[in-house]
């Protein structure tokens, strides 16, 4: 048992990497398979004690009882069928899940989860900037359990879990930024901006049961919130109620943000005309103040319409072959503050080409520049137990405006 705790110590181990998945209530056939690699290829008594202790007694059973029930009778049958001993303790509490949880209670639509996701920096870090942060970094969200229509603001979706990657990757970027997301759902951009020291952080959503849970998530990780007051202290987390098709000009103007974020925002063609005006509206500034023209070597290039014929798809998810960028599939990145005034960043799964094709004739047409900057900007794997989270699939966009 003493070498399974040693072995914590160490942030590449199976043994954190389990503990890690455990509490953020990955799918538990995972959980498993970096439980026999702690056993070096089974689950032995002394794992199953370190599962017991380090997992099972730091887990809230009231909130995250199915996921338990689950996880043990994965772990029980996979013990039993290599030949082990199941130690009395996980035969007893699955059986006081078995006793205690109805299945039918999953089908309540507000069944709720509490997932703690865990951010570990390598110890090999050659970013100087990125390892300032905590090594370990910890946030606990109130999640769906319902992957279904009418509930998706309160789960989380992989281009979440990137764009929060990029942000304690790239924490000069953010520090000391006014920062403002645009559809926040569970909140996990959010507390990553806070923690980097954003200068100001708003968070907005369209839907009004999705900000009462985004407000008991950041509560959850310490930050005061505020739904309704805009006078408060611009270090306060803000949640408030931001409709893309009722912005106002006027409403929008209140914010000034020098970086506005996004994640999985370009996915619903009904809605991009309305995202697109307001990422306008919140990306232009006076001309004085930024240098952006047609002709200036520093401007990355317009990104034109993907070709279909030049695209793949798998599954749910689309990826391009090659973009055209004023005749040049290069794209340039310029980092923010330099002053060429505010940007966006927008993570996003490309799941239907025309819709994504549709998002950048809008863009074109608002005069703002989108650039990819996924290969040239690529975050810190900071995830490395969410087998369940496709980094691949995702694509991170930087936009600014265009002055003409």
């Amino acid at each position: 048992m003493m070498e399974v705790e040693d072995e914590l110590q160490d942030s590449a181990t199976p043994c954190l990497h389990l503990v890690s998945a455990f509490l953020a209530c990955e799918p538990p056939d995972f959980v498993i398979s970096f439980a026999r690699d702690c056993g070096g290829g089974s689950i032995t008594e002394s794992v199953q004690s370190f599962i017991w202790n380090q997992c099972i007694n730091k887990f809230d059973v009231k909130c995250n009882g199915h996921y338990l029930k689950s996880f043990l009778k994965k772990l029980i049958v996979e013990v039993e069928s290599n030949g082990d001993v199941v130690l009395d303790e996980i035969y007893e509490m699955y059986i006081y899940c078995l006793t205690t949880l109805k299945d039918d209670e999953l089908t309540k639509g507000n069944t709720r989860t509490l997932r703690r996701v865990s951010f570990l920096h390598p110890k090999d870090c050659s970013q100087p900037s990125s390892c300032q942060i905590t090594r370990k970094f910890e946030v606990t969200l109130q999640c769906s359990l319902n992957m279904l229509e009418g509930d998706t603001g309160c789960s989380i979706w992989p281009s979440g879990l990137f764009l929060s990657e990029f942000i304690l990757s790239f924490p000069e970027l953010f520090s000391d930024k006014s920062c403002l997301e645009v559809g926040s759902g569970v909140g996990l951009v959010g507390v990553c901006l806070a923690h980097v020291n954003a200068s100001k952080v708003v968070l907005t959503d369209g839907d009004l049961s999705t900000l009462a849970n985004m407000k008991l998530n950041l509560e959850l990780n310490q930050l005061h919130t505020d739904m309704l007051d805009h006078t408060q202290d611009t270090k306060m987390v803000r949640c408030l109620s931001l409709p893309w098709e009722s912005a106002t000009e006027n409403e929008l103007h209140q914010f000034l943000p020098d970086i506005v974020l996004g994640a999985d925002v370009i996915y619903n063609p009904v809605c991009l005309p309305y995202l697109v005006q307001l990422l306008a509206v919140l990306l232009k500034r006076d001309p004085k103040l930024h240098h952006l023209s047609n002709g200036c070597k520093d401007c990355p290039p317009v990104w034109r319409c993907f070709e279909s014929e030049e695209t793949s798809s798998v599954g749910d998810n689309v990826f391009p072959g090659k973009a055209k960028t004023n005749g040049d599939t290069h794209v340039e990145h310029l980092s923010p503050g330099l002053g060429q005034g505010p940007l966006a960043y927008i993570a996003s799964v490309i799941r239907n080409i025309d819709t994504f094709n549709y998002f950048l004739s809008l863009a074109e047409q608002e005069n703002l520049v989108v650039s990819d900057i996924t290969e040239t900007m690529k975050p810190l794997d900071l995830l490395p137990y969410v087998k369940s989270y496709q980094r691949s699939s995702i694509r991170m966009f930087k936009i600014s405006y265009l002055c003409k």
